[in-house]
């Protein structure tokens, strides 16, 4: 199941669209295997009543193990990490759901780490620091989160050149106008009103 197209803004496309790394399944993996060593074993040391209830009970520990197995898979399928042209996007949910949304001018550094057997099998966990209240965000089981770290600083970049934003440096630019566009900016939520003030005095101070 990928990310819903309608929930896109004009014009925005994705760069990729995630789902939690196969490990997610992992504990469930590892039930599995006890289920079937236990049958294996009551087939072969047991007999008479007691293989019979062995396996009986582990019969229902199966269906068990196939419920929790499909609602995992439910929420691993309902589970996106997206990056697109304009913002990172994390939606759980499989009734109700669930969104994050960092825009891509807000986010000031991207991190990962990944323990050794993490990188063995291709996952890791991916670390955004955005300006604002929100700080850094933790996104866990990302598959080969460093080609998503490349990815997402390569939409950074591709989106400051794409949306041109007031550069003091434009001397075609006046002031006043870099002022109003910063107004803008805050208006709309891309920086801070004490950056905002911030940027504008340093501004003023040119004048």
């Amino acid at each position: 199941m990928s990310y819903p197209k309608k929930l896109l803004n004009p014009g925005e496309l994705i760069a990729f669209d995630l789902h939690p790394h196969w490990w997610y399944f992992a504990p469930l993996g590892s039930f599995a295997v006890v289920i079937l060593a236990g049958a294996v074993a009551a087939t072969i040391l047991l007999n008479g009543n007691a293989q019979t209830y062995t396996l009986l009970g582990l019969g229902a520990l199966t269906v068990m193990w196939l419920v929790t197995f499909l609602v995992r898979f439910a929420e691993w399928r309902t589970t996106h990490f997206v990056l697109t042209s304009d913002r990172l996007i994390v939606r759980t949910g499989v009734l109700s759901k669930h969104g994050t949304e960092i825009p891509l001018e807000r986010i000031n550094d991207i991190s990962y780490h990944q323990t050794l057997f993490e990188r063995m099998v291709g996952t890791g966990d991916l670390m955004i620091e955005s300006a604002g209240e929100r700080g850094q965000d933790t996104f866990p089981r990302i598959p080969h989160p460093d080609r998503a770290q490349q990815l997402v600083y390569t939409e950074m970049e591709n989106n400051r050149l794409r949306v041109p934003g007031p550069r003091v440096e434009q001397k075609e630019t006046s002031i006043p106008d870099q002022i109003a566009a910063l107004a803008s900016l805050r208006d709309k939520g891309f920086v801070t009103d004490a950056e905002f003030q911030a940027k504008k005095a340093e501004l003023l101070s040119r004048m």
